[in-house]
């Protein structure tokens, strides 16, 4: 037993010796890929230094003797810091996840092949000003400069991921960067999954109840929609809809989770500096490291900071000396959704307004880790490319002997978004900058414009020129051979929504309803927000004048809307009603709710229950109503809809009808169902948080889930990468922390501003900025997370153009020399 014991020992220490071992050569080699800034390389693609000046915040102010060299050190710069987090953004618009991910992606990588965004973004090279594709050039000889470094240096391949997938890194070129916008493009898009949802949820409940589960924004312009059914013949309505669960690797986010955002901006005359001040705060899935990386770039006309994509060689949101810009999505509806009738006697032929044709096709291989190889054929209509049933639930709307397609602005070929982008950034006006983005294809997009004199918003993007007598109106599938169903081009770019010194002395944004216009120049009927615009306008207008401090608050406000406006509806039957029950009892813990709720301001802080027992009724209250007529449809409606529930408490047009479950024998009210979603969420948040409702947290429930989208769901890896911590805010509040909705953590804050600006005219030196996580894409890096706990505390960075403000300070220096440059 004892020589046993011994050789048990000497097993457990050899192996505890060998852990630690492995973990310090994993280390060793993960450290190796931490870029050193304060150095000088010898790069034979430039003919004179370029310095990178990383400040106090690892913020990269690029300075060169020529633009080229300024694009070419952002590159490089881009490189150090996020190389795998470009390549991930490279594959996925390439449709080559499945490389490293194996079947996991397939589909994905399916969806995009089929879409063809590689080679649309190659061949659009060609139609981008000269000057954006020097531009476009130097930021790849840029890229490539510093993997060259990787490979000559041996610096850890680069990045600690390449150790656990492929190493391969092919060579940056033009068409990469090209690639990156369509797929921001697909990211920001909601217009398919709505269009799937709408058509789905026809065919469950009827298009008299679609207007009150996917209403419309409140106001003019409501258009009445035919059943889907009603479009074709012989459409089965499904039993059970196909459900899948989310990849965070699609980017087809899901419904309600695309592009989001607030901007906004005040003239001089509402500014106490007697100068403009504009914010911006644009709204994506959050990750670690962030989708932005912010920088500063030093052209010969001047600098201009701000937030860029990595992948990318533009300053997308920020300022110059003489000009700030922001975006919010525009929610224009860019996409139309096609059911093509097959050929009875030939399927591979489909019907167009002229009678059948020939679908136009091609072969593409996509390679699968550790699998075979898949080889399949993509049809294309003169609508579009076909998707095949399996994709986004399509199977369940499509009717036998159809097929769907896809018309979609971004799978234009002349798309010169890239050089729109690349002009408003060295924009010296309003003006130049809306005539620069009149080049802006694809994303759609609301331009928040300030100068030194003026305000303005213009809506960018193209619009599409929809037939009056369309069949649905753009809103759900409609039958593609029929010729007013299609397209006949584009509108003006001067049909886009614009707006320049309004007499009120404020534009702003937050992704509400830009117009009334009839169809076709409707832009949309699916717009982003009906809450925050509230909240922002009550909030610029309580205020005479403005500074840079007011437009910080505003941006950080955390009070409901919703919470305000609601809950008197939801509880003006259940407030301060019958006796006191025992304590410890369900009625007791009720009504203990019931009164923190009726004394409570709406404000979604951090520290407090009532946000956390408000968004779990409200949830609740929406699966209550909606869940006998929905049925596992109910899935696809995580969140609550604030406009569907003041509906249905309202009784607007019958709306109440929701409140009665069907199945039941008796009819139930508005308030029994009220007080049974309270039940169940009092329930809820007992079973997982205790008893006591005053040691309840908000910020407990609803934390940021910053995760590496790749290491963020390996065990051991997940600690390093993953950045979590309480927030405050909600679904529809300016600080606007949208919560997942599902899964073990539905009220964890998953989509949020995770740029923040605000520039200030009056000095616009004292303008500032912040993302959400750090600057660095390496986990073991101090500026991977050194960002994130300023930006949960509403706090900010300097947004100066001030060389010596940046040198001071700095973290590094790095300098790319010539070769022949003597050291």
């Amino acid at each position: 037993m004892a020589f046993l014991f011994r050789w048990l020992m000497r097993s457990f220490v050899m192996m505890f010796v060998l852990a630690i071992a492995g973990s310090v050569l994993a280390y060793y080699f993960a450290v190796r890929s931490l870029p050193e800034y304060n150095i000088a390389y010898d790069i034979p693609d430039v003919e004179a230094p370029i310095e990178i000046v990383r400040d106090n915040h690892n913020v990269p102010h690029i300075f060169g003797d020529t633009d080229h060299d300024v694009y070419f050190g952002l590159g490089f710069a881009h490189a150090q810091d996020r190389i795998w987090q470009m390549t991930m953004l490279r594959r996925t618009a390439q449709g080559r996840l499945s490389e490293l991910f194996g079947e996991r992606t397939v589909n994905i990588d399916s969806f995009i092949r089929r879409l063809d965004l590689y080679a649309l973004a190659q061949g659009s090279y060609k139609v981008q000003t000269t000057e954006t594709q020097l531009a476009l050039d130097a930021y790849a000889d840029g890229v490539n400069a510093w993997l060259r470094k990787v490979n000559e240096d041996a610096l850890g391949r680069g990045a600690p991921e390449f150790f656990l997938f492929s190493n391969e890194i092919a060579p940056w070129v033009a068409s990469d960067s090209l690639a990156i916008i369509k797929l921001m493009s697909l990211q920001l898009d909601s217009q398919l999954r709505s269009e799937i949802t709408r058509a789905q949820v026809s065919l469950t409940v009827g298009a008299d109840l679609i207007k009150d589960i996917m209403p419309d924004a409140p106001g003019d312009g409501v258009i009445g929609l035919p059943e889907f059914a009603e479009l074709f013949e012989d459409i089965k309505k499904p039993i059970k809809f196909a459900q899948s669960d989310y990849d965070p690797l699609d980017p087809i986010r899901p419904l309600n989770m695309g592009g989001a955002s607030n901007a906004w901006a005040v003239g001089s005359k509402r500014a106490a500096a007697h100068a403009p001040l504009l914010a911006t705060d644009p709204h994506l899935g959050l990750s670690a490291p962030s989708i932005w990386m912010l920088a500063r770039l030093d052209f010969k006309s001047g600098g201009v900071i701000g937030a860029t994509i990595p992948g990318m060689p533009a300053v997308l949101a920020g300022r110059s000396n003489d000009l700030a810009w922001g975006v919010t999505s525009s929610y224009l509806d860019n996409l139309d959704v096609y059911i093509e009738k097959l050929n009875p006697e030939n399927p591979d032929e489909y019907l167009t307004p002229i009678g059948y044709k020939s679908f136009r096709t091609k072969s593409v291989i996509i390679n699968v880790k550790d699998a075979p190889s898949r080889t399949i054929t993509i049809k294309y209509t003169e609508n579009g490319p076909v998707i095949p049933p399996e994709h986004y639930s399509l199977g369940d709307i499509t009717p036998e002997g159809h097929v769907v397609s896809l018309r979609w602005v971004a799978l234009e070929q002349d798309d010169t978004s890239m050089s729109g982008a690349l002009e408003v950034m060295r924009s010296k006006s309003i003006f130049a900058a809306r005539r620069a983005a009149e080049k802006f294809i694809a994303p759609s997009q609301n331009l928040m414009l300030a100068d030194r004199n003026s305000i303005a918003m213009q809506t960018i993007g193209k619009m599409p020129k929809r037939h009056i007598n369309h069949s649905s109106k753009g809103r759900i599938p409609s039958q593609g051979w029929l010729p007013q169903n299609r397209w006949d081009g584009y509108f003006d770019f001067n049909e886009n929504p614009y707006v320049r010194n309004p007499s009120s002395g404020i534009v702003a944004n937050t992704n509400n309803k830009l117009t009334d216009k009839a169809f076709p120049n409707h832009v949309s009927y699916s717009w982003g927000d009906t809450q925050r615009i509230e909240r922002l306008t009550k909030l610029l207008n309580n205020r005479a004048v403005h500074t840079r401090e007011s437009f910080i608050e505003t941006q950080n406000d955390a009070v409901s809307f919703t919470a305000r406006s609601l809950l008197p509806l939801i509880a003006s039957e259940l407030w301060f009603s019958g006796t006191k029950a025992l304590a410890g009892t369900p009625e007791r813990q009720q009504q203990v709710a019931l009164e923190l709720l009726a004394s409570w301001n709406g404000e979604m802080d951090q520290h407090l229950p009532e946000p956390l027992i408000f968004a779990a009724w409200l949830r609740n209250l929406q699966r209550r109503l909606a869940s006998d007529e929905l049925g596992p449809l109910i899935e696809k409606f995580p969140r609550p809809d604030p406009v569907f529930i003041e509906r249905v408490f309202r009784n607007i047009d019958g709306a109440a009808q929701w409140c009665d479950i069907r199945p039941s024998s008796r009819e139930e009210t508005c308030t029994d169902i009220a007080r049974i979603a309270l039940d169940d969420a009092l329930i809820e948040l007992t079973e997982k948080y205790g008893p006591r409702i005053d040691s309840w947290r908000w910020g407990q429930a609803h934390q940021a889930h910053q995760d590496h989208e790749v290491l963020g769901k390996i065990s051991v890896l997940k600690w390093f990468t993953n950045i979590r911590q309480d927030t405050a805010g909600g679904d529809n509040t300016l600080q606007r922390a949208r919560t997942s909705g599902t899964g073990p953590n539905p009220y964890a804050n998953v989509h949020a501003g995770g740029f923040r600006a605000v520039v200030d005219f009056s000095d616009p030196d004292s303008s500032v900025f912040i993302i959400s996580t750090g600057q660095s894409g390496h986990p073991l890096s101090h500026y991977y997370d050194n960002l994130a706990q300023l930006w949960r505390r509403g706090e900010y960075i300097p947004m100066s153009l001030d060389p010596d403000l940046a040198r001071g300070g700095a973290v590094g220096i790095t300098t790319l020399q010539p070769i022949n440059i003597e050291n």
